[in-house]
């Protein structure tokens, strides 16, 4: 079943955790890929300094003051696309970061087997018809950890267990 509005329009941190065992399915003219998810991590609002929008909104971060289920990728050391999925109401700068799937360890590595690129940075995840986030049904027990990557942070935000991941 694919993933619609009122899955994303929830608090980041109940999406994230139940985002991890979701397949990301990602239609191309060779074929289907499907992924399933194993690593997220939660990044909320403005008092949250691992946050993009933590310094307000700026022509970057607008998306993510967009609504639930909007697509934010954005290019890391200038040559990595990220997959972020925006949570929560308008106007309340929440996503969830995409860090892994099965096989592919690493944002970077998967966004680029799946072919996602900056263009599809502010698309609806549940309405397009060749990427989107499906339920299949597996139930996989979730244990959390620190986010990682963001030594830029405080160091109270740099300890949040923000990070869902798949016990294998």
């Amino acid at each position: 079943m694919k993933l619609d509005y009122s899955f994303f329009n929830r608090p980041c941190l109940e999406v994230a955790r139940e985002l991890v065992g979701k397949i990301l399915v990602r239609k191309t003219e060779n074929g289907e890929i499907r992924l399933r998810i194993t690593e997220t991590e939660s990044y909320i609002g403005e008092a949250d300094t691992a946050c993009h929008a933590h310094k307000g909104r700026t022509k970057r971060t607008e998306v993510m003051y967009h609504k639930a289920g909007t697509i934010y990728i954005y290019l890391c050391y200038g040559i990595h696309w990220l997959l972020n999925i925006v949570t929560g109401d308008a106007d309340d700068p929440q996503a969830v970061l995409i860090r892994a799937c099965e096989d592919y360890e690493g944002p970077a590595k998967l966004t680029k087997k799946l072919g996602i690129t900056g263009g599809f940075n502010r698309k609806d995840i549940t309405r397009c018809e060749d990427f989107y986030i499906e339920d299949d049904g597996i139930k996989c027990e979730v244990f959390t950890d620190k986010r990682v990557g963001i030594s830029y942070a405080s160091i109270e935000d740099q300890n949040k267990p923000w990070r869902f991941i798949m016990k294998r």
